[in-house]
């Protein structure tokens, strides 16, 4: 069986206010998933990678990763118009290749970071439950607010847990799925867990020992300057 990794990296990005996607902005004049795609690379249990990103960026892409040292097949596709459709579009790609008990991984690039030990137990994870995501969870109090930003109960904090990357799924299951879904629902569904629960697929999570960064404000990038060598890529 082999494992394989989505890279999703086609948003757009308009809430860091920059010029161009937030995983196309440079760290000593490298992209963002740069730094991902080689620390992936590098982990012995993945076997091939796929980059979906907007057509207009394959060629950069490329061009980018040149001198990684892939011990795995790699290819760059284009994505769809929406997440649900690069996935789509991602799973297309390594149809040819997977095999249906192939374990299929997708991480958001947004995420810049890549838990080695956590991927090993997200992959025997997937293996018996059928799915699994990374999570981080919860050691702050916990609350639930209404529309008016009011607090309107504390959640138990060890009920709780945000979702990291990646989710993770036997490649059977998942590609049935989106294979097959409406493309109205692959429109309202932002992550694959939140489609795989919705056609009864249990998720195991695996905690995540590393900082949940997600870049999304100008704040997030400023905090991945400062730690990108020292913390989430050290040597």
């Amino acid at each position: 069986m082999s494992n394989i990794l989505l890279m999703m990296m086609g948003g757009t990005g308009t809430r860091m206010a920059a010029d161009i996607p937030k995983q196309y902005l440079t760290i000593h004049d490298k992209p963002v998933f740069y730094y991902i795609v080689k620390r992936f690379a590098a982990i012995p249990e993945i076997d091939e990678i796929c980059i979906v990103n907007h057509e207009d960026w394959i060629d950069y892409v490329k061009e980018s990763i040149a001198d990684i040292d892939f011990n795995c097949r790699v290819q760059v596709v284009a994505g769809g118009n929406n997440r649900s459709e690069s996935v789509r579009n991602g799973l297309r790609a390594v149809e040819d290749m997977a095999k249906p008990d192939d374990v299929v991984m997708i991480h958001d690039a947004t995420h810049p970071y890549a838990d080695e030990e956590g991927i090993r137990q997200l992959i025997a994870a997937v293996k018996e439950y059928g799915g699994a995501t990374m999570g981080a969870c919860q050691y702050d109090t916990c609350y639930q607010m209404n529309e008016n930003q009011e607090i309107v109960k504390v959640i138990p904090r060890q009920e709780i847990v945000s979702g990291a990357s990646p989710e993770a799924f036997l490649f059977k299951n998942i590609y049935e799925i989106y294979c097959h879904a409406s493309e109205e629902e692959l429109a309202s569904m932002t992550s694959a867990g939140a489609i795989a629960l919705a056609h009864n697929i249990r998720m195991k999570v695996i905690p995540t020992k590393i900082l949940n960064l997600k870049l999304t404000y100008p704040e997030d990038f400023r905090l991945l300057q400062l730690l990108l060598d020292t913390y989430f890529f050290t040597e």
